[in-house]
């Protein structure tokens, strides 16, 4: 994981703007090219979009992960992966680095994250993460144009010292 980069937003552009993966989240529409990708790494280096990191392997970009600090005592974590990506483990890895630096740089008592009813990949990244099943909310998804139901879930400072340790 690393910063964002300006020289991010052609993969970005290309990765983030597939729909299968933009569909999945909540703010990234649909179309999305290099230029958005350009203006959205602008906006969260300059802190407009929380703590925000490139997840690279061998270097070239193959996802974002980050957080967005919600109060004193807690954030929402956020990720999305190229779809070549999918099923490989590498959220599962990012997302624990995220949750831990979240922990640690700010001192959270809890984080928060959640991913829509149709999307199972994510479940299975939370799960094995240790977060707990929170409750169910409408979220707005700005790919798909309207508001998709969305499982939310919550991982408390306590429990993620066990849980980020193992493999």
């Amino acid at each position: 994981m690393r910063p964002l980069e300006r020289a991010d937003a052609a993969p970005i552009g290309a990765l983030a703007g597939d729909f299968d993966v933009a569909r999945m989240t909540g703010m990234i529409p649909h179309p999305y090219g290099e230029r958005d990708a350009l203006a959205w790494i602008e906006r969260a280096n300059q802190g407009d979009e929380g703590v925000v990191f490139a997840v690279a392997r061998e270097r070239a970009l193959i996802g974002c992960s980050g957080y967005m600090p919600m109060d004193a005592d807690h954030a929402e974590i956020g990720y999305w992966f190229g779809k070549p990506y999918w099923g490989a483990g590498f959220a599962t890895e990012a997302v624990r680095a995220v949750v831990a630096h979240a922990f640690d740089a700010h001192g959270f008592a809890y984080v928060r994250a959640g991913h829509f009813v149709d999307n199972p990949r994510s479940r299975r990244v939370l799960d094995k993460l240790g977060f707990s099943p929170d409750g169910e909310e409408m979220r707005d998804c700005a790919a798909r144009g309207e508001q998709v139901p969305c499982l939310t879930y919550r991982l408390d400072r306590e429990r993620a010292a066990a849980a980020l340790r193992q493999p």
